[in-house]
């Protein structure tokens, strides 16, 4: 009996059997899952991860796919799908705990409703909790590790682990999750309360920046690099006259430059050779090497 048959006797929750990634990614882009996961529980989360672990199978955990970009090929093995099927939302005073396939954008807008203060301006980055604990999500000079006190996590044989703020290590869109390679559960953080309106009027503030300048209405991963030491990617992109520059059915957006977005069904390929175009191109004219913030992953 095929190892990945035994995962789809419906004790380990849901499944979907060779199922295109690209319907589970914002880039829409990438081949086909083996099989993707989709536990309701903490305790299937570990039952799947150890039973992965035990058989050797490889597995990987997705969130809301928004800073991913899966090759052509897809994905061997198991990815377990931690969205709406893992999400509740707890309030306990000024504290909110959050299971990871929560988006961060609705932690976010249910805290301001309970008028708690501190997700205002990584209020619209469109990941889950999850995957903001694996990047140390940021945006207008705050990220989330400012807010963050307790992390639940498993680790790739299936064992339980809790960090502290500090023993998060969190960095630069890096923390213990991903040096670790771990599995995030929940997340604990601590807002401070405050007036409603006032949260509401920044919110509206940052809100209005990200929409009028970011490209949120076409199929992306978000910001395709990374920000070099003492330059703005967008920037150098655009001083090269990369604004609207395309590859096929790739294209770096128009309206910001460190947007690449798929403007039209494109494949892996397509989008990587135009990654690759503006990072030589950057090279060439700067100096300076612009390394990929979006994580690519699958079979090559």
């Amino acid at each position: 009996m095929n190892k990945l048959e035994k995962l789809k006797d419906g004790s380990f929750g849901e499944f979907l059997a060779d199922e295109p990634m690209r319907n589970h990614t914002t880039f829409k882009v990438g081949g086909p899952a083996d099989l993707i996961m989709k536990p309701t529980t903490q305790q299937q989360i570990i039952d799947i991860v150890r039973y992965c672990y035990r058989n050797e199978i490889p597995f990987m955990v997705l969130g809301n796919g928004s800073n991913l970009l899966v090759r052509d090929k897809g994905i061997r093995g198991v990815v377990i799908k931690l969205g709406k099927n893992f999400s509740d939302i707890k309030f306990d005073g000024d504290k909110v705990t959050a299971q990871s396939g929560a988006l961060l954008s609705t932690v976010s807008k249910k805290s301001f409703k309970q008028s708690l203060s501190g997700l205002e301006q990584v209020s619209g980055i469109p990941g889950s909790i999850g995957g903001a604990m694996v990047m140390n999500a940021g945006a207008y000079d705050k990220d989330v590790s400012s807010v963050v006190t307790k992390v639940r996590c498993l680790t790739q044989k299936g064992d339980l682990l809790e960090f502290t703020n500090a023993q998060m290590q969190f960095g630069y869109r890096t923390s213990v999750v991903s040096k670790e390679n771990l599995i995030v559960l929940d997340v604990e953080m601590q807002l401070k309360k405050d007036n409603f309106d006032d949260i509401m009027e920044r919110f509206k503030d940052y809100d209005y920046r990200r929409t009028s300048k970011q490209p949120l209405d076409r199929n992306s991963a978000g910001s395709t690099f990374k920000r070099p030491p003492g330059y703005y990617a967008s920037k150098l992109i655009d001083d090269a006259g990369l604004r609207g520059y395309t590859y096929k059915r790739a294209q770096v957006s128009e309206k910001h430059c460190g947007f690449v977005i798929n403007i039209d069904d494109a494949t892996y390929e397509e989008v990587m050779t135009l990654i690759h175009q503006v990072q030589d191109i950057i090279k060439e004219k700067y100096g300076v090497e612009l390394e990929t913030e979006v994580k690519i992953i699958g079979e090559e």
